[in-house]
Order: structure tokens, then C-alpha cells, then sequence
């Protein structure tokens, strides 16, 4: 694990991925990385999907000039590399960052938890422990936040773990239907309604990973929109809980007139949702 010059400065969120490059957007805010698949110390991102996802929540925009800046520039970032440069990964490093999250929470004020990943379940105890694995992060006050997946649009294809019933699981809003319309949908395997709700995915402008700008697109790209956007709520108002920020992410949401397994509670909308 490697420790870059932590100031203990801004909401920590945790970031598991493919890893993260030290883009100018970041800045110093890189305050932790541990890498659980070649274990190196220094961060990287040798695919380029945490990047992306990284500047889609946090990035500042300096190397744009602040044309392409991220919902959360003042957080903290703590990277987490569960994924290769193929984008494959295993349950037991992605259960091994869960518990780095439990250990040093505390040190780095790590509030948001986001998990662009995820896995399809083949059956219904396939991938119990990374249901417990969230939902213990959860239980503990912290915000998890996970992608639904890209194995839509036929019900049931919400990927783990963001099939928890706990945890806050966001679809693409831009995604839902016709030839893009893979956006994981419900329900799940225990018959419960996914995802909570949908934000904008289809081609987002991020950073990459050797600088300078890409397209992606997908759920993992809208789940950073929600996860920026908490973190500005806890900067404003530490004292929220994980319970407080699920209902205001309902209350916020606009209603697309798509049944609920399609759209949750409806599309993000980032200015009510902070008005809350």
C-alpha cells in the first residue's frame, strides 16, 4: 500500500477498480492506493476504466481548463486496483479490499465507497459473499454505491454486488432502452426491485490514463455521477447517514414514467438532491 501526503482534507472516497493514473485533474488528492493484484505501491491503472470513473466523480478539470470537470474535485481519492488491464478481477481480491476499506476508514475519512464492477449471478448463491461483503461496508455507516451492470435489458441481469437490497445501485438513465439499452435491470434474485436509480451514461468524457481526455460508456460511468454527488452532501453535512443519503437520492429523483425495475426511483437530479 502506498500513502501519498494525506492532508486528512475533504471526504474520502474509495474507488475499486482497474487502479488510478495520476492525471493532472487529480492533483495531490490521491491520499492511498493498494493495489490487490500485482501488489505494486505506486498508482497506475493499466486498463483505464478506474481512471475514467475516478474523473467522472473527482476530477477538477485543470488539464481542460475546467471543460471536463468531475461532480466532487475537493474529495479525497483512494484507489483501489481489484481489476486487471483486461478488466478481470476475482471475488477474493474484491473481498480483500473490503476489508483494506474496514481497516482504514477511519485514517482516511472514507465515507463513499464506489464499485464500478461487477459480476452476473448465475444462480442465487453464486456471489452471496460479495453481498455480505457490501452490505457490511454498509452496515458499518458507509455509502456503497455500485453500478447495476451492462447485461441488460432483460429483467433479472442487475450484476453483484450491486444486487444488495442495502446497498445504493445505479443504471444509466441514457441506456434503458433501444440498441443501447443494456442497463442492468431487476429484479433480483431474491425478488428485490433494481436498480434504486439511473443517471446519465452513454458517452461520458473522462479523464484517461495517460493523460488528457476519453469516451466511455455504461453503468459504471453513471455510478460515479451518484457517488461525486454524496460526497459533496457529506462535505456539507458530515452527520448524514448511508439510511439519510438513500432517501434523499429518492426523493431527489425524476420520475421517467419506466417501471421501477427499469429505472428505480427515477433520474438522478444532482441540484435537488443537494437542496435536500
Amino acid at each position: 500500500m502506498k500513502t501519498m501526503n494525506y492532508t486528512g482534507k475533504g471526504v474520502g472516497v474509495a474507488i475499486l477498480d482497474t487502479g488510478i493514473y495520476p492525471h493532472q485533474d487529480f492533483g495531490n488528492r490521491i491520499c492511498a492506493f493498494s493495489d490487490f493484484i500485482f501488489h505494486k505501491s505506486i498508482p497506475y491503472d493499466d486498463n483505464g476504466h478506474g481512471t475514467h470513473v475516478a474523473g467522472i466523480l473527482c476530477g477538477d478539470g485543470t488539464a481542460s481548463g475546467g471543460k471536463y470537470r468531475g461532480v466532487a474535485p475537493g474529495c479525497e481519492i483512494i484507489g483501489l486496483k481489484v481489476l486487471d488491464r483486461f478488466g478481470n478481477g476475482s471475488r477474493e481480491d474484491v473481498l480483500c479490499a473490503f476489508d483494506w476499506i474496514l481497516r482504514y476508514m477511519q485514517k482516511y475519512n472514507i465515507r463513499v465507497v464506489n464499485i464500478s464492477v461487477g459480476t452476473t449471478c448465475k444462480n442465487g448463491k453464486g456471489h452471496s459473499s460479495l453481498i455480505r461483503g457490501v452490505e457490511k461496508l454498509w452496515d458499518q455507516g458507509l455509502v456503497v454505491i455500485a453500478a447495476a451492470g451492462n447485461q441488460g435489458p432483460l429483467p433479472g441481469s442487475i450484476t453483484a454486488p450491486g444486487s444488495s437490497r442495502k446497498i445504493i445501485t445505479v443504471g444509466s438513465s441514457d441506456m434503458l432502452v433501444g440498441t443501447e439499452g443494456i442497463s442492468g435491470r431487476g429484479p433480483t434474485f431474491e425478488c428485490v426491485c433494481k436498480p434504486d436509480l439511473v443517471a446519465p451514461g452513454n458517452r461520458i468524457v473522462s479523464c484517461a490514463s495517460k493523460g488528457g481526455y476519453r469516451t466511455k460508456s455504461g453503468t459504471s460511468m453513471s455510478t460515479p455521477l451518484v457517488s461525486g454527488a454524496v460526497a459533496l452532501a457529506l462535505e456539507k453535512d458530515p452527520l448524514l447517514t448511508n439510511v439519510e443519503i438513500k432517501m434523499m437520492l429518492r426523493d431527489s429523483a425524476d420520475d421517467m414514467g419506466l417501471s421501477r425495475n427499469q429505472q428505480g426511483w427515477g433520474r438522478f437530479n444532482l441540484e435537488r438532491f443537494l437542496e435536500l
